[in-house]
């Protein structure tokens, strides 16, 4: 796929006028992400506008069954705005993974206030902290709000792009390092994934600062 495309996947809105159709309302934006618990593979985070009304049937994407969540994400992308952060493991060895899910939202939030041309006004964020103070980049009012995906659709909507973002990376990555079973645990420790792990080493995509990925490479 070429660069120009990718990165077009990577933030959007519906059309031109969504973004005058929001000229004098505060813009509030649900952010979230996925692959903190992973071995391998990056972490990633998306941030989302809802259009009014917002798709129907958003919530956690982890209680969505795969069917729904393909369906919510094209809805989303044709109908919200919305911006995608990517940490590759290189940067979560570097950072830790905290620093990586930090960097993620920031980067997510960043590209949609780019596809918008202004910055949100409050910025919903899933969990107990947001990365202000722990972000170079974060600018934003930010709110924490645990159980946020199941709670805000906005940040129910962000869970959903970025699960299905970081699901379609771990299946293309499966391909070009058969034997981890990535296609089935999208690189989450499982019993399969250790074994593999302990047999054939560690890949360029696996993150070494985590335990059992340290371990492997000392057998």
């Amino acid at each position: 796929m070429a660069v120009s495309a990718l990165l077009s996947m990577l933030s959007g809105t519906p059309d031109p006028h969504f973004c005058a159709s929001l000229a004098d309302l505060p813009l509030v934006v649900g952010v979230d992400e996925a692959g903190r618990g992973p071995l391998a593979g990056p972490v990633v985070a998306a941030a989302v506008l809802l259009c009014d009304p917002p798709p129907a049937g958003l919530g956690d994407s982890k209680k969505l069954s795969a069917t729904k969540r393909a369906r919510l994400e094209n809805a989303i992308r044709e109908t919200c705005a919305f911006g995608i952060g990517i940490v590759e493991p290189e940067e979560i060895d570097r950072l830790n993974i905290f620093g990586a899910t930090m960097l993620a939202m920031t980067l997510a939030t960043a590209r949609l206030a780019e596809a918008l041309g202004r910055d949100p006004h409050e910025v919903l964020v899933d969990g107990n902290k947001t990365p202000a103070g722990r972000c170079e980049g974060w600018r934003w009012q930010g709110r924490a709000i645990v159980g946020g995906d199941g709670r805000e659709p906005s940040i129910g909507a962000a869970s959903i792009l970025a699960k299905e973002w970081r699901d379609r990376a771990m299946l293309a990555a499966a391909r070009d390092y058969p034997g981890y079973g990535w296609d089935r645990n999208k690189g989450y420790p499982t019993p399969d994934h250790r074994e593999a792990l302990r047999t054939l080493g560690p890949t360029p995509l696996h993150r070494r600062s985590f335990a059992p990925v340290a371990q492997a490479m000392l057998i």
